[in-house]
């Protein structure tokens, strides 16, 4: 039996509607809510290594920074400096929390367009910084925005997108991610040579433009079909769905929707109710997905890249322009996933994604050994740095096209819609908590681990990939609201499903992938 790979599910209904202009525009538009988490993710390594910031707030940083005997390893070590980085990340847990119920009672858009304005007065609290407590106070309200749009948007898009579609809209998320990303490294690449406080400023600040992208997009906007059904606007919702799928002929997905909404209707505690037995499949696979896309070591990279490329022996310029060509590489390699997703499904990139990040984690562990080994003193030569960026731009590819994307398409589709918000809200607070303590305890295992932390993180991506193969069930093409009948089909999960949430036969139940 191959895993939990389903290559038929029985009964489920296949669409196959055509791409129409409306859903493109909408869902591209709806994407804008990555920009802001991955304009964050880009612009916080940049600036924590710039060093008219360093200067104004960790003095200390600066001083260990600039000593010539410094163990290669332990340069940039410091608590406080590292929670001016991921106290955004905290604060967006606590706020994914609250945005599940926004969500389900007022609609997906306005928990984006919240989203955009607590992020566009954290910017400018960011930019205006003249103390640690502005700083702090500013990334706080950066990270309710991030909570808000993160729990949201990649709901909307699954929702709004057609099922044989899905995957490739959703993936406009990370797209939006990275470009983010992409945009921030590039912004500190030219800030970081402007003269005295102004540069970081600049760079913190402009993080209002991306906010007000999501504020704009958001009340314009329209809601989805299924939230529209939840909160009591059938008519309208028929007319949407009809608008967005191009035919009149929507009959049966309408009806499936409706379906879901009466039965997620006699769910008064999605969060009480996401602990039954019956969720138990969506409930683990929705707090793994992101335990391990966190522990995967990929936000080492994106947050501490220009810093980590320093500690190679790179000048302050080349570590900018290196951690914006691994950006670069990133942001071409998730077209991949767009591109391939629903052709190929989503066990593929995440298996084959998996492999390729082992292989060149390892790679990278052992050089940086090789070269620094455990005392974390010693020279790096220009073309075994180079490798060692290559190698890097081999892990990043590999995520980009696997774990990246699918990290935030597989929860935001699993689940039913009595208890989609919860589980969203769940994912984006699990990925925030462990961003949260990746982000904090790095620089710190990074001085302890020295090169051992790279296989730290192998080992996870190992065990991950193993539990993609056996737990993780096939869902391109299925319907979000018939996503229960894969759950049934499969070889553990099935057992936690009852027969009347999928309605077929108990002979179609016992049909299995071989």
């Amino acid at each position: 039996m191959a895993g939990g790979f389903v290559s038929q599910t029985p009964g489920v209904r296949n669409y196959n509607y055509k791409l129409t202009p409306k859903v493109f525009v909408t869902c591209f538009i709806g994407a804008f809510g990555g920009l802001i988490f991955g304009y964050d993710l880009g612009i916080s390594g940049g600036v924590t290594q710039m060093e008219p910031f360093l200067e104004e707030f960790f003095p200390d940083v600066h001083r260990k920074m600039k000593s010539a005997h410094q163990n290669e390893y332990c340069r940039f070590d410091s608590q406080l400096l590292t929670l001016f980085t991921s106290s955004l990340y905290l604060a967006a847990l606590v706020s994914s929390l609250f945005a599940s119920t926004i969500t389900r009672v007022f609609g997906r858009k306005w928990s984006m367009f919240l989203g955009g304005f607590t992020f566009f007065i954290g910017s400018a609290f960011n930019g205006f910084a003249q103390n640690i407590a502005m700083l702090l106070i500013g990334r706080i309200l950066l990270g309710f925005g991030v909570g808000f749009a993160n729990q949201s948007v990649p709901v909307y898009l699954s929702e709004m997108a057609p099922p044989n579609l899905r995957g490739a809209f959703n993936n406009g998320f990370q797209v939006a991610i990275i470009f983010g990303i992409v945009v921030a490294t590039i912004i500190n690449y030219f800030t970081a040579q402007l003269k005295g406080n102004i540069g970081w400023r600049i760079s913190l600040g402009l993080a209002c433009v991306p906010a007000m992208m999501i504020m704009i997009g958001a009340l314009i906007l329209p809601d989805t079909p299924n939230s529209l059904i939840e909160r009591g606007f059938t008519d309208k919702a028929k007319q949407m769905l009809q608008s967005i799928r191009g035919t009149n002929e929507v009959d049966e997905e309408f009806q499936d929707l409706i379906d879901a909404s009466e039965e997620s209707k006699q769910v008064k505690h999605p969060w009480k109710n996401i602990l039954l037995p019956r969720y138990r499949p969506q409930l683990i696979i929705t707090c793994f997905i992101p335990f391990f896309q966190q522990l995967t070591g990929i936000n080492v990279i994106t947050f501490y890249a220009p810093v980590l490329f320093q500690t190679l022996g790179f000048g302050s310029k080349a570590s900018l322009l290196s951690a914006m060509v691994t950006g670069i590489i990133e942001l071409l390699c998730t077209f991949v996933s767009v591109f391939t997703v629903d052709r190929f499904g989503r066990r593929v990139l995440f298996l084959q994604g998996g492999i390729q990040m082992l292989i060149s984690q390892i790679a990278i562990g052992v050089m940086i050994g090789v070269k620094f080994g455990t005392v974390g003193t010693g020279d790096i030569g220009k073309t075994d740095a180079n490798l060692i960026v290559a190698l890097i731009c081999i892990y990043v590819a590999g995520f980009a096209w696997s774990w990246g994307p699918l990290g935030w398409l597989v929860p935001s589709e699993i689940s039913p819609l009595e208890i989609r918000s919860a589980a969203q809200a769940t994912n984006v607070a699990v990925n925030m908590f462990f961003t949260f303590l990746v982000a904090q305890l790095f620089l710190t295992m990074l001085c302890h681990m020295k090169f051992g932390l790279f296989f730290f993180f192998a080992v996870f991506v190992f065990i991950m990939t193993i539990f993609i193969y056996l737990m993780l069930p096939e869902t391109k093409n299925v319907p979000i609201e018939e996503m229960n009948r894969v759950w049934k089909a499969h070889w553990f999960w099935g057992r936690f499903i009852p027969d009347e949430a999928v309605g077929v036969s108990a002979a179609e139940m016992q049909q299995k992938s071989v």
